[in-house]
């Protein structure tokens, strides 16, 4: 009964996502394009005092090439402030716990990591972190979350029928991300956390006696607030180093829920403002049903698994009904920690509420494809460029199989597009597969300087280095915490694989849409290969399996797949 009760969770959760999903998805279409709401009346006088304090004219149309410049500027920009707060954390103000500074090269990781909207994590906040830190932290959760958006919206202006170079402003899209999407449902679930326990203070750590008499020191902080954009903003970085397995960050069943819920709402509200913007409603339902088809079928084997528990306990005589339970918390369960797990995965959040290096391990696996993949919903904004990627890819080589010149929205796809689309494409399995063999390299022919690094040798520590440089390849910040990440090897190592994976794919679909927006239009006939149909959604799902999903088999055999075999 209580696994049945566990699968109505889930389908409770996603239903209801989605069910939000396609008003707000309509709402912000209307926002991006400068029609009418209802909010405008609160955030006009808003957004127009940050335009005057600015300096910003938000009226000017910008090209795709003056976007991306405004976009790196302002990054590079507050990176360089996130490294100053970081390295000098012990001498400013909001330190209660005198925490100290961080070392330059984690610094260095956690600055890349939160503007590339990674937020992976060498660190545990409530040891590592001053209140000023958490908070210059939830200010680039926001901030890396709208640049995703409006860079996004980008690309929808350019998929537009017609011909022009004109794609709106940069800084009309962000600010309206921030102010009228990611603000005020964040304060909503602000709110929702504060009443049922999460805690919102400044004040430095609290003096308890627990149940057997022993007198502790607990962390505590601005949590609901920091908790509400991590999850909203597909960012995912804890405030404590157990995340949302904490019990402050996600005390019980109903937050739990909230905080999935939140997981997915922008990813899948992007897809159907696509069909608003692009007046193309079926084409957004094709999307939305080959990201769910892709969800799904990393979510039913993970669920699967994590029910059916470890066969190696079972084989003790251990009653094992209520599944794998190592890592997880008991007021979620299985269930809910598997859905989390492809959740927080296939959309580049990396927040956890159960330690994924304790799952099973195709489990595991299911986990590392949705990063692998990265186009099943995806971070906010740069989920769908990935998708762009490989709709441009099938488009392209169904233009091929049937001899006529490719063509996407009434646009020509030709040599230079397709030598970008590669280029992205190629892209992340060369960072996850190089990266991986390096490291395997390196702690091979050095086991005794490199100790420290793999808690769990053979092919789970494989695992642990291939999800290490697939998450930060995802840019989505989880990891198999039996990995040692806290070195200059790999501060140094993801950090830089995290700026190629964010900026390059950005850059590319980006010009990609902007050099296809400069051509003529050529109106559909009848040998145009439409895109809102089902053998168009066939075609983007073959394309996803042979160009991400086999470039990573021959990893995955020697990591989980080796692990799952060594069980029986």
């Amino acid at each position: 009964m209580q696994m049945n009760t566990e699968i109505y969770g889930v389908v409770a959760m996603f239903l209801v996502t989605v069910l939000i999903a396609i008003p707000l998805g309509r709402y912000m279409g209307k926002l991006f394009l400068g029609e009418f709401t209802w909010l405008d009346a609160v955030f006009n006088p808003i957004d127009q005092l940050i335009y005057r304090l600015t300096g910003v004219d938000a009226t000017i149309e910008m090209n795709w090439k003056q976007h991306l410049k405004v976009l790196l500027a302002i990054n590079v920009v507050w990176f360089l402030l996130a490294m100053l707060v970081l390295t000098n954390m012990a001498h400013l103000p909001l330190n209660p716990d005198h925490n100290p500074s961080m070392s330059a090269d984690l610094a260095f990781n956690t600055a890349v990591s939160f503007i590339t909207n990674t937020n992976l994590q060498h660190y545990s906040g409530e040891t590592s972190m001053s209140y000023l830190g958490q908070l210059v932290l939830m200010l680039f959760q926001f901030i890396s979350a709208g640049c995703g958006m409006a860079i996004c919206i980008v690309v929808f202006k350019a998929m537009k029928e017609g011909t022009t170079n004109q794609l709106g402003n940069f800084y009309f899209f962000f600010v309206r991300s921030c102010t009228r999407v990611l603000l005020p449902i964040a304060f909503i679930l602000t709110i929702l956390f504060l009443l049922n326990g999460m805690p919102m203070t400044f004040k430095g750590k609290d003096t308890i006696t627990t149940l057997q008499g022993d007198t502790v020191q607990v962390s505590r902080g601005p949590v609901a607030a920091f908790v509400a954009i991590k999850q909203l903003g597909t960012n995912g970085g804890g405030f404590f180093g157990p995340n949302s397995a904490h019990p402050f960050e996600n005390p019980d069943y109903f937050t739990n829920m909230i905080e999935t819920m939140a997981i997915f709402l922008l990813p899948v509200a992007l897809i159907f403002t696509m069909g608003y913007v692009l007046k193309r409603k079926k084409l957004a339902w094709i999307i939305f049903g080959i990201m769910t088809l892709g969800f799904f079928l990393l979510l039913a084997p993970a669920i699967m698994m994590e029910r059916a528990g470890n066969p190696s306990i079972t084989k003790m005589g251990i009653n094992h009904s209520l599944g794998n339970m190592e890592g997880k918390e008991v007021r979620f369960g299985a269930t809910a920690s598997a859905y989390w797990a492809i959740a927080t995965t296939v959309t580049s959040n990396g927040s956890v509420n159960a330690m994924h290096d304790s799952f099973m391990p195709l489990s595991g696996m299911c986990t590392m494809l949705g990063m692998m993949i990265n186009a099943f919903y995806g971070g906010i904004g740069v989920g769908f460029l990935n998708f762009y990627i490989f709709m441009i890819l099938a488009v392209f080589i169904s233009g091929l199989m049937v001899g006529r010149t490719p063509e996407l929205m009434g646009k020509k796809i030709e040599a230079k597009e397709m030598k970008i689309a590669m280029m992205v494409a190629l892209l992340h399995p060369f960072l996850i597969l190089s990266g991986t063999a390096i490291a395997s390299y390196v702690y091979a022919h050095h086991p005794a300087e490199y100790a420290g690094w793999l808690s769990n040798p053979g092919y789970h520590g494989f695992s642990e280095m291939l999800y290490e440089f697939t998450s930060a390849s995802a840019n989505n910040g989880s990891e198999f915490g039996g990995l040692g990440g806290n070195t200059p090897w790999w501060n140094i190592a993801d950090g830089i694989v995290m700026l190629l994976a964010r900026y390059i794919p950005v850059i590319g679909p980006v010009a990609i849409a902007g050099i296809l927006a400069q051509k003529k239009y050529i109106p559909e006939s009848a040998g145009t290969l439409k895109i809102d149909t089902l053998t168009f959604g066939i075609m983007v799902i073959a394309v996803i399996l042979i160009v991400a999903a086999l470039s990573f088999f021959p990893a995955l055999t020697l990591g989980p797949v080796a692990e799952y075999f060594s069980f029986h």
